[in-house]
């Protein structure tokens, strides 16, 4: 008797769940954003919510939450309730960074989210003020050789800091970091010659300021030459072998979201990153479209957990 009722009971709560994935969203869905609006992750939350409340008829409202290289987003979306209206967009920083720079955190990158799918993957670029006297990546390492201490970057998140302390790091430099929040203030601050450098993702403004000559990009971090920037070297090939840091931005749900839930919602952001405009639009920003699975997003973490922490051991890097 007591197995009848078990399979019952469970054959209920089976198809209540079913029901309750086929009636989702039913309501406004929430995309938390822990950067500022203008940054990558910003701009990829808005391509990807614009599409799925076109797709559901729903709203679907970008919700930034700056501030403590996205802690604060990440914790809010943690203690979220688990039915899929409230996600999290976050990256390589929050997510695989901060575990190996912050000794105590409010959340567990692996335990309290569930991954939905990564949006896609970006390489870096090391631009600098034209005011440095440095026409290639060997020129501005002489000079910071020549010059330790009188070079400053800028980083709006931990991931570009992790990604200028290994350049630092296999040059034998001394530049000194300056924190700035998010990508755009950090861009700005070598604009207006507060910082002299900065490792950066390709947004649409530094693209423009890159042609304009405002900005002179001297390399990628990525292994292999951008497609849309294929006259800029990599780091790699710059005399630094070995060198690679590719960025990710992703989706996630707070930890117990029904597994319906999470599996409906990968696949409709799969199916968004797949479109030829958004597609056309993440090319544009230098960003490779993924769409991934959530076992691929965890594994990816685990990977990154274990490669950066060196960096930031050797580095001495501290939570700001």
């Amino acid at each position: 008797m007591r197995t009848t009722r078990f399979l019952v009971l469970f054959a209920f709560c089976a198809a209540a769940a079913g029901a309750w994935a086929q009636a989702y969203p039913s309501k406004p869905i929430r995309i938390i954003v822990g950067n500022p609006p203008g940054g990558g992750n910003d701009i990829i939350a808005r391509l990807v919510g614009a599409k799925m409340q076109e797709a559901w008829r729903q709203p679907v409202v970008i919700d930034n939450k700056p501030g403590a290289n996205s802690i604060i987003a990440a914790e809010y979306v943690a203690k979220a309730a688990p039915d899929g209206y409230t996600l999290l967009v976050n990256a390589t920083g929050g997510m695989s960074v901060n575990p190996v720079v912050y000794e105590k955190l409010p959340y567990d990158s692996l335990k309290d989210f569930v991954p939905i799918t990564m949006v896609g993957s970006f390489p870096l670029v090391l631009v600098v003020n034209p005011s440095v006297p440095a026409q290639t990546v060997q020129e501005l390492i002489a000079y910071a050789r020549a010059n330790p201490g009188k070079l400053n970057y800028s980083a709006g998140a931990t991931g570009f800091q992790v990604a200028t302390e290994m350049f630092k790091q296999m040059t034998g430099t001394d530049i000194r970091h300056i924190p700035y929040r998010g990508s755009a203030a950090s861009i700005n601050a070598v604009l207006a010659g507060e910082v002299q450098m900065t490792i950066v993702d390709m947004l649409p403004p530094l693209i423009a300021h890159m042609r304009s000559g405002r900005l002179r990009a001297l390399a990628t971090t990525s292994a292999t030459r951008e497609a849309s920037l294929p006259e800029l070297p990599t780091l790699a090939e710059s005399g630094l072998p070995g060198y690679e840091m590719v960025l990710w931005v992703g989706m996630f749900a707070p930890a117990a979201t029904p597994r319906e839930i999470a599996a409906k919602l990968n696949a409709e952001v799969v199916r968004i990153v797949k479109l030829p405009d958004i597609r056309q639009k993440l090319d544009a920003m230098g960003v490779e479209p993924l769409g991934n699975t959530p076992e691929q997003v965890s594994e990816w973490i685990r990977r990154e957990i274990a490669k950066y922490g060196p960096v930031v051991k050797a580095g001495n890097i501290k939570a700001e």
